[in-house]
C-alpha cells in the first residue's frame, strides 16, 4: 500500500514579489525612459534657469535651480500609473496575478520598487541641480534658501506621487485615461483655483504641486496661492491621500477578476 503525498507550493513572499517587478520595470523602456526623464528634466531646468537669468528678486537659488521639478513631478506620477496600465495594454497583468495570487501583495511591490526607485532619483537629480543652479547663478543675487532638509522632503513628495500614479493607475486601468487623469490631479486645482477665490489656498494650497513650491522655497509659494500650512504639513497631507488611494486601488484589484 502507497501513501500518495501532496506538496503544497507556498505563495510567493514578498520579497520574491519585489523581484518580479523589478524585473518587469527593468525589462520595459517605456517605464525606465520615463524613470531617467524624471531626473534629466529637473536637471536641464537648472541650467535653463541659470543661463537666461530668469528669476525674480525675491527667489532663492534653490526655487530657481528646482524650478522644472513640477514637470518631473508629473512625470513621476505618469510613471506610477504606467507601471501597472503597461501590464494591462499588453495581457501580463493575468500572469502577474497568477505567478503571486495575493493581490495586494503585488500592489505593495509595486508601490515599494516605485517609490524607492523615484526617491533614489529625484534626490539624486535634484541634489545636482541645486549644485548646478549655484554654480551658474550670479554669487550674491539671491538668497540660497536652506537646502537641507528641503531636498529629502522633495525626493519624498516624488515617491508620494508616484504611488499616487500607481493607485489611479490601478483603478482606471487604462493608459491614457490613467495619465489624463495624473496631469488632471496634478494641475487643475492649481490652473483653477484663482476662480473660487477665498477658496483657492485650500483647494489649491492641497495639491503636491503646492507642496513643491513651499518645499523649494520659491517666490510663487504665497499665503494667497498654497495657503498658510507648511511644507511638512502639506507634504503630510499628500502622503494621507497617496496612502488612501493605494488603500482603495488595493480593494478594488481584489474584487475584480483581473
Amino acid at each position: 500500500m502507497s501513501t500518495r503525498t501532496t506538496t503544497v507550493t507556498p505563495p510567493p513572499g514578498f520579497g520574491q514579489a519585489l523581484a518580479f517587478e523589478w524585473t518587469k520595470f527593468t525589462s520595459l523602456r517605456s517605464t525606465t525612459w520615463t524613470a531617467a526623464t524624471t531626473g534629466l528634466a529637473t536637471a536641464i531646468g537648472a541650467v535653463f534657469v541659470g543661463l537666461t537669468g530668469s528669476l525674480q528678486p525675491d527667489d532663492t537659488v534653490l526655487g530657481g535651480s528646482l524650478s522644472l521639478t513640477v514637470v518631473s513631478l508629473i512625470v513621476a506620477g505618469v510613471l506610477g500609473a504606467l507601471t501597472v496600465c503597461g501590464e494591462y495594454s499588453s495581457g501580463t497583468i493575468g500572469s502577474t496575478l497568477a505567478a503571486v495570487p495575493r493581490r495586494g501583495r503585488v500592489l505593495a511591490a509595486k508601490a515599494v520598487l516605485l517609490a524607492a526607485l523615484l526617491y533614489v532619483t529625484s534626490l539624486a537629480a535634484c541634489a545636482t541641480a541645486y549644485v548646478v543652479g549655484d554654480a551658474i547663478l550670479e554669487d550674491g543675487a539671491y538668497a540660497q534658501g536652506e537646502p537641507l532638509p528641503a531636498l529629502f522632503g522633495v525626493a519624498a513628495l516624488f515617491s508620494l506621487v508616484g504611488v499616487l500614479g500607481l493607485a489611479i493607475g490601478t483603478l482606471v486601468r487604462h493608459s491614457a485615461g490613467a495619465v489624463a487623469a495624473v496631469v488632471g490631479t496634478l494641475l487643475l486645482p492649481s490652473l483653477f483655483g484663482p476662480l473660487f477665490g477665498d477658496l483657492q489656498r485650500w483647494i489649491a494650497g492641497a495639491t503636491p504641486t503646492a507642496a513643491l513650491q513651499k518645499l523649494t522655497q520659491t517666490s510663487d509659494a504665497t499665503p494667497e496661492a498654497v495657503g498658510s500650512v507648511g511644507a511638512w504639513p502639506s507634504l503630510a497631507l499628500v502622503a494621507t491621500y497617496a496612502t488612501v488611494a493605494l488603500l482603495v486601488a488595493a480593494g478594488a484589484l481584489r474584487r475584480r477578476d483581473v
